[in-house]
């Protein structure tokens, strides 16, 4: 193979006046041919970039970049919180199994993907590592590709192969990956929560866990449970351990036995060097492994993903606070349906009874312009640090009841007496 490389300022001179840029997303975002492109805002306009989450820091906010650069996102992540919410950027609410026909079918026309990739391997095929999810279909949908191609990006088993001879231009980077630590996020409520949530889980259950700390503090509660399966968007950390004590088997799924299924990873080291030319793990396409016809196949599916803030009828917001754009809708209603299809299966919606700032995370009624991500008709299990209620099959009268007995203490009063006025009218 006679491969040539060049620089981040050469490579991104392949976006023209008007293009559309996918940027590849999370521990694989390519921070540096980023950051290249943002340079060039005084001589290029009319760039639309697309992404979904993406990590780094992003030098974005200067006139030049606003006036000739818009950022479209699928994901609201805290590097791009502030752009999205200006007039410079936007949100497209949209499940996360359906992003992939953004781009397949030309609602999204991808002129140049940026992607962060392996090496190429003896036959010159490079692996999309860390971040398959709806970047495959970017991939294949782009009229050209950037590379930056990195030694510390794992090569992945799955979906995610790519051959050099894609790329319009190829940018060597021996760079350390994007990391997240979600232990070091778990705080006592976490740990209650988690253990809850891991009281809910039973031997040979597939697991699939949203972001952040409440996920790893359950599966450290689930050290002697046994068979379990992942099938999942994403993974963590927590996952390694469990597979290494042999907890975490597989060997009861229905969809790909004996092996992890997820679309992409963050976390830390630990979990990159894990996935690492891994054939145990496998790296789908996220609009097959986030299909509810896929999901619900295998038994005893355990959903785990959190909230923003959920009404006293189970209403559950999770990307928004009030109108401001806080995240996005991404996976967690693909997994809530799926799970509550799966035979056996458990939907649980996780979270602090309170924000760091004391305010009462179940409340009367969702802040103005909030969104609804789970509607109250596909809730079932809501577990704080006071308790765990299944709202599966309750009224709304109910529901308030279950929902004010696991709501903070210091705020049971004041939802009591809004229960009473809307319920004892």
């Amino acid at each position: 193979m006679n491969i040539c490389y060049c620089s981040a300022e050469e490579a991104v001179k392949i976006v023209k006046n008007g293009d559309r840029v996918f940027i590849h997303g999370s521990a694989a975002t390519p921070v540096p041919l980023v950051n290249a492109l943002l340079q060039r805002s005084h001589e290029i306009k009319e760039v639309e970039l697309v992404a979904i989450s993406t990590f780094g820091d992003f030098d974005w906010n200067h006139a030049s970049v606003k006036e000739n650069f818009y950022l479209n996102s699928l994901f609201v992540s805290a590097n791009i919180r502030e752009w999205v919410n200006s007039p410079y950027g936007d949100y497209v609410p949209v499940f996360l199994s359906e992003t992939p026909r953004l781009f397949s079918e030309g609602i999204l026309p991808v002129d140049v993907a940026m992607l962060h990739v392996s090496p190429p391997d003896i036959h010159g095929y490079c692996t999309l590592g860390t971040s398959v999810d709806a970047a495959v279909a970017a991939t294949k949908a782009a009229k050209k590709i950037i590379a930056l191609v990195n030694p510390n990006m794992p090569r992945t088993h799955g979906d995610g192969q790519i051959h050099y001879t894609r790329m319009e231009a190829m940018v060597w980077a021996d760079i350390p990956l994007q990391e997240v630590n979600y232990a070091e996020k778990i705080n006592d409520a976490s740990k209650k929560i988690g253990a809850y949530v891991a009281s809910l889980i039973d031997d040979r259950s597939t697991l699939q866990m949203g972001i952040g700390a409440i996920p790893d503090a359950t599966l450290s509660f689930l050290t002697h449970h046994k068979d379990l399966g992942v099938h999942t968007e994403m993974f963590s950390d927590g996952i390694v351990p469990l597979v290494e004590s042999g907890v975490v088997t597989n060997a009861y799924k229905k969809v790909v036995p004996g092996k992890l299924v997820t679309s992409f990873i963050v976390g830390t080291k630990k979990v990159y060097d894990f996935v690492n030319d891994n054939p145990m793990v496998s790296f789908k396409d996220v609009s097959f492994v986030n299909d509810t016809a896929i999901i619900r196949k295998n038994p005893k599916v355990v959903a785990i993903n959190s909230a923003i803030e959920l009404d006293l009828t189970g209403q559950i917001c999770s990307d928004s606070i009030g109108t401001y754009q806080y995240s996005g809708i991404g996976g967690q209603m693909d997994f809530m349906r799926g799970a509550s299809l799966s035979e056996g299966g458990k939907p649980i919606i996780a979270l602090p009874s309170t924000t760091t700032k004391g305010i009462s995370r179940i409340v009367p009624q969702l802040k103005s312009g909030a969104g609804v991500v789970t509607t109250r008709g596909h809730v079932h299990y809501i577990v704080t640090e006071y308790g765990i209620v299944n709202l599966y099959g309750k009224n709304l009268e109910q529901r308030a009841k279950l929902l004010i007995s696991i709501a903070h203490p210091d705020h049971r009063e004041a939802l009591e007496k809004a229960y009473y006025e809307r319920f004892r009218r």
